[in-house]
């Protein structure tokens, strides 16, 4: 594994030196470096320190695990691979995001999930450890947003206005959502065992990831929410 020290690189410099990388990479000293691994198709980048914005934008196979924080728009408009974030993330973490997994130990900023969308056999995944901002899912058009709420105390596991404008895909909170307001336009209730068979693959990797019991973590409530149409926006427009 080859190993560079980010500390003396302008994040174009660093990038050059990602692509052109034949092997698996450890990324030292990173402080805020932007776009890494921007559409990398291979191998593993393994980031010491903090990602900067857009870390893994249009990724398209690679495996991306950053052992701090990452700041805003991780896994822009990425199509396949896996992000592992071992902190928290920014806001708008998985914008427009339509393959591959995205997975946070910690805490999402705001809008994470927003316009994820699907196609065919790809199924876009985010699950966040901890709890996510205001407008999560907002615009939300497919894929699966899993929200854990771990070690949050009693925070809510979601800010403000989560949902909005959401018209395809699949939310999975991990708790009652008691005061947590939801717009009209979509379908909210209480998971059943049953439903959560679609998350267990996913949520087994994330278990492994970072040390948990799957079973502690499956076993709570968990709330779905989806839209309760195809076109649940329609009246919203003058021409319809």
């Amino acid at each position: 594994m080859t190993t560079i020290n980010a500390a003396d690189l302008e994040y174009d410099q660093l990038n050059r030196q990602l692509k052109m990388q034949q092997q698996d990479c450890v990324v030292q000293n990173c402080l805020g470096h932007r776009f890494l691994a921007v559409s990398l198709e291979k191998h593993k980048i393994v980031v010491e320190g903090i990602a900067g914005n857009a870390l893994g934008a249009y990724l398209n196979g690679a495996l991306i695990v950053v052992k701090g924080n990452a700041q805003d728009a991780v896994g822009d408009t990425m199509n396949d691979g896996t992000i592992i974030v071992e902190g928290n993330i920014g806001d708008a973490a998985g914008y427009a995001m339509r393959g591959g997994k995205i997975f946070v130990k910690g805490d999402a900023g705001y809008r994470a999930g927003v316009h994820m969308k699907e196609y065919q056999a790809k199924t876009p995944t985010m699950i966040i450890g901890g709890r996510a901002g205001s407008f999560l899912g907002e615009y939300q058009a497919g894929g699966r947003i899993v929200v854990l709420g771990l070690n949050i105390g009693q925070k809510r596991i979601v800010g403000n206005f989560p949902c909005t404008g959401m018209h395809g895909g699949k939310m999975f909170l991990r708790s009652d959502c008691k005061g947590v307001r939801f717009p009209e336009q979509v379908s909210v209730h209480v998971a059943t065992k049953e439903e959560l068979e679609e998350i267990r693959n996913d949520l087994q990797e994330y278990c492994e990831l970072f040390g948990l019991d799957l079973q502690t973590v499956i076993d709570a409530p968990f709330t779905i929410v989806t839209p309760d149409s195809k076109n649940p926006y329609k009246q919203m427009y003058v021409a319809n």
